[in-house]
Formats: C-alpha cells, structure tokens, sequence
C-alpha cells in the first residue's frame, strides 16, 4: 500500500453512507472525505471531522477555525496546506451533519477503525502530533488522556517531553465557541504556545 494508492481508497469511501455501523443512521448527504496524507511531512494534525464549509470546499480547516489554527502556528495558509509539511488527519473524513441544536455531530465511528492504522503506518516519519479537540486525544494519547479536555491540555508538557514517538502535544478544537475556554485558560496563549511555534519552526524548516 503507498499513500496514493490510501489516499485514492479513503476518497472512495462511503462505508458510513451505505454500511454504517448503526444502519438507522448512515451519513445524511453525499460523503466528501477531507484528508491530507504525506511522505514527508513531520507534524501531523489530528482534529475532529470537516464543518460545512470544509466539506464544500475539500480544503481541511479552509474555515475560522482554520483561521484560529494557523494563528497558534504562525504560519500562512501556503505553509499550511504543503504536503511536505504537514499532514492533515481528522478522526473523520466527512462532514457528520448537525444535532437538533444545530452543533457539529461528532466524528462518525466508521472512519478511524477503518483507516486510521493504515494511515499512521504509511507516515512513520511523523515527529510530532498535534491532537486538537477530545476525539484525537482519546485516540491518540490513550492512558495519558487526562478527565476532560481541560485537564489534558494543560498536562501538555508531560506529553509532548515524553519519551514517546512520535510526540503528542493536545489543543483545544480552534472553534470560535472555545473563545470563552481561551479567555478562561490565559496559560495557554502565554505558556503553551511559544513552545508550540518554536517547535513547529524546527520541524517545518
């Protein structure tokens, strides 16, 4: 398997359409898998599933939060979106459609068992995951996934100075709804995130 061939598979995909795994709610509208795989790249962005305007652009995080995510990394959207620096990975590759309130549902429960092994597998020069919301966290940091979202971002240093590899390092989800969460946690603009640029500096140059 090389990453074309994995990348071409997972844009075919429409399990969570036509097998979901709870047949009484598949996918509501045409599936667009939102994904970006790479040989090269060193960090690795793990989020939750596509918005709207993601799933009508096929551009991960071309949205806000986008907007959001690329300010804590200090980069542009041409660095952003090169494939030979970072690859792009949501816990799921569609767009879940909304709840009654009209939030974003969680990532569907098809995409990860089906795809994620094989995509980590093909990207073994990962150095650095940054998992950005509570999905990718219980996904990817297991055991060291603290009782809330909260919790885990703030035992941040003993994650990503750990001896594990790759390295993780979580975030709170970029949205516009977490602006409150930001006000309220002032330790991560002025602790977390100089070491976050620093360490996105070394690995994207």
């Amino acid at each position: 398997m090389t990453i074309e061939t994995l990348q071409g598979e997972i844009a075919a995909c429409r399990i969570c359409r036509d097998a979901p795994l709870n047949p009484s709610k598949p996918l509501p509208h045409e599936p667009r898998p939102v994904v970006i795989l790479s040989q090269t790249a060193r960090v690795l962005i793990a989020g939750q599933a596509p918005g709207l305007r993601v799933h009508e652009s096929g551009i991960p995080f071309n949205d806000a939060s986008g907007d959001r995510l690329r300010d804590w990394l200090q980069v542009g959207r041409e660095t952003f979106y090169d494939a030979n620096r970072f690859a792009i990975v949501p816990m799921g590759f569609c767009f879940p459609g909304y709840d009654e309130k009209g939030s974003d549902l969680p990532p569907r429960r098809e995409c990860a068992p089906q795809w994620r092994k094989q995509a980590m597998d093909l990207m073994p020069q990962i150095e650095l995951i940054l998992t950005v919301g509570q999905y990718a966290q219980a996904w990817h940091m297991g055991t060291a996934r603290q009782a809330n979202m909260t919790d885990t971002v703030k035992a941040w240093r003993d994650t990503l100075f750990s001896n594990r590899s790759p390295a993780v390092l979580p975030l709170p989800h970029p949205s516009w709804r977490n602006s409150g969460w930001l006000k309220r946690n002032p330790w991560f603009e002025e602790e977390l995130l100089p070491v976050l640029r620093s360490r996105i500096k070394l690995l994207i140059n």
